[in-house]
């Protein structure tokens, strides 16, 4: 049964997340202000948090920061206000999902098991020792990248980094995100994930491979979900 964090401050509102979720068989837990909030995260390590941006305390936006410090669970954003602003500043920090108030409980119900689902996928495909797309193709286990059959030399970190890119299709992933992923709790910066953005994409242009990576402005990455090229053999030369 999904733990599901609710850090709301109104009580009207939170009551009536926490007896909705419970009818979806959901466990709420409830933080009311941002140090709580962020404590409450830590301490019991929820499979998805929703998070109003007025808080007590402190910001919506400093609790994202805060939990993104140590976790990757996925962050549903409630806000007031439908400025695009909000949104940019809220991914660059790592949130997955805003719902502007006020809003249905269905629509908010509706994003909990989107965000849930995919959760489930990231977490399935974590398992599998080989991915491709197009004529990209990558062995986990023995950390080998080719395209069109011929091996790529990557760096240990541009080799995680596209494999998490290669877990994670169609999802726009805020540089905040990739550093949490890939780089965990190592003390490197932002303009990092650009560098090794940068060093794969030019291995794979060596390689006459298509650049599966998309810029999106303001934000971070994208992996591409589809290729109409057919999936490419494995190589065997590690990176």
């Amino acid at each position: 049964m999904a733990k599901i964090l609710v850090i709301e401050d109104d009580a009207s509102l939170q009551e009536a997340l926490v007896y909705n979720l419970r009818r979806e068989d959901y466990t709420p837990l409830v933080a009311t202000d941002a140090p709580s909030g962020v404590a409450t995260a830590r301490r019991e390590k929820p499979d998805l948090v929703v998070l109003d941006l007025m808080l007590p305390g402190g910001s919506g936006f400093d609790v994202c920061r805060d939990i993104r410090a140590f976790s990757t669970v996925p962050i549903i954003i409630l806000t007031a206000r439908d400025e695009d602003i909000d949104r940019v500043l809220g991914l660059e920090i790592g949130a997955d999902d805003f719902v502007t108030k006020p809003f249905s409980l269905r629509e908010l119900l509706a994003r909990i098991k989107a965000n849930l689902r995919r959760l489930e996928y990231d977490r399935a495909d974590e398992s599998s020792d080989y991915l491709s797309h197009g004529r990209l193709a990558v062995d986990v286990r023995a950390r080998s990248v080719s395209a069109n059959g011929e091996g790529i030399t990557l760096q240990p970190k541009e080799f995680d980094l596209l494999v998490y890119f290669m877990r994670n299709p169609g999802v726009v992933l805020t540089r905040d995100r990739l550093l949490s992923a890939v780089w965990g709790h190592e003390y490197v910066g932002e303009r990092t994930v650009d560098v090794h953005v940068r060093r794969v994409r030019a291995k794979l242009e060596r390689a006459h491979a298509p650049d599966p990576i998309r810029t999106v402005h303001g934000v971070g990455y994208a992996f591409e979900a589809h290729l109409d090229s057919q999936p490419a053999p494995f190589a065997s030369e590690s990176s």
